[in-house]
C-alpha cells in the first residue's frame, strides 16, 4: 500500500473512531489496551479544554448506555456534540503501527444522532439494521512542518446490521468530502476505496460491540437508571 493510500486510510480510521457511538479508539488487535489513550510522562498533559471534551463525551456515552441497559423505547433520542483532540502519540497508538500517520495533532468534531427506538430494536430484535442519518465529521489536521492546518469535512451515512443484539456488519457510506487540494486527493482515494471494498467495516463492527458490552459495563454504576434505584 503506497503512502497516499496509507495516509487516506489513516485519516478515515480517525474519522470512524470519532464517529462510532462517540467512542474513543479501542485497542487494535494483539496490541496493548489503548482505549483510554492514557498519557505517559513523555506525552503532553491534557488541557482544560481537552478535559471538558472528555466529560462531554462521557455524558453522551452514559446516555447511550442507559438506553441499552433499560431497552426503553420511550424518551429522548441521542443527540450529542462530540469534540475530541487527538495528539499525534494518541493516533499512533490507535493505529497500532499498521498505518502511517502523516500529520500531527488532530481536532475532530461531529454531531452524533441516534434514534432511541432504533437503538432499542438493535438490542432486542433478532435482525435489525440501524440506518443513521447523514452526519458530518470535521477534523483539523496540524502539519508536522510549517504550514496552516488542514480543515477536512467528510459526510457519512453509517449503516450497522445487528443480530440478537450484536453488530455483525457495518458500512460507513462516505459522502462528499471537503479539504485543501493536497489532502483532498488522499481523502477522495480513501473514501472511494472504503465505499467499494468496505475496508473499515470490520473495525466499526468491533468498536460498536466493544462499546455496547465492555465500555457500557464500566459505566454501569453511573447510569441514571441505576442511580435512581
Amino acid at each position: 500500500m503506497n503512502f497516499a493510500r496509507t495516509a487516506a486510510v489513516a485519516c478515515l480510521s480517525l474519522c470512524l473512531s470519532h464517529a462510532a457511538f462517540a467512542e474513543d479508539a479501542g485497542k487494535p488487535p494483539s496490541s496493548p489496551d489503548t482505549a483510554s489513550l492514557a498519557l505517559d510522562a513523555n506525552e503532553p498533559e491534557w488541557t482544560p479544554e481537552e478535559r471538558a471534551e472528555r466529560d462531554a463525551r462521557k455524558a453522551c456515552k452514559v446516555k447511550i448506555c442507559d438506553i441499552i441497559a433499560t431497552k426503553d423505547p420511550q424518551g429522548d433520542d441521542v443527540s450529542c456534540d462530540i469534540v475530541k483532540t487527538w495528539h499525534e502519540a494518541d493516533i499512533t497508538k490507535m493505529l497500532g503501527g499498521r498505518i502511517e500517520w502523516p500529520w500531527g495533532k488532530a481536532v475532530c468534531q461531529s454531531k452524533l444522532e441516534i434514534e432511541r427506538k432504533q437503538l432499542v430494536k438493535a438490542m432486542t430484535e433478532a435482525n435489525y439494521d440501524v440506518d443513521l442519518p447523514e452526519q458530518k465529521v470535521s477534523c483539523t489536521l496540524t502539519q508536522k512542518k510549517e504550514g496552516d492546518p488542514y480543515a477536512v469535512d467528510v459526510l457519512i451515512t453509517p449503516k450497522i446490521a445487528f443480530e440478537n443484539g450484536k453488530a455483525v456488519s457495518a458500512h460507513m457510506n462516505w459522502g462528499e468530502a471537503k479539504a485543501p487540494m493536497l489532502a483532498y486527493a488522499l481523502i477522495y482515494a480513501g473514501t472511494g476505496l472504503d465505499n467499494s471494498a468496505n475496508v473499515l467495516g470490520p473495525e466499526v463492527t468491533r468498536m460498536v460491540n466493544e462499546f455496547t458490552t465492555r465500555k457500557c459495563k464500566k459505566l454501569k454504576d453511573e447510569l441514571p437508571s441505576n442511580t435512581r434505584n
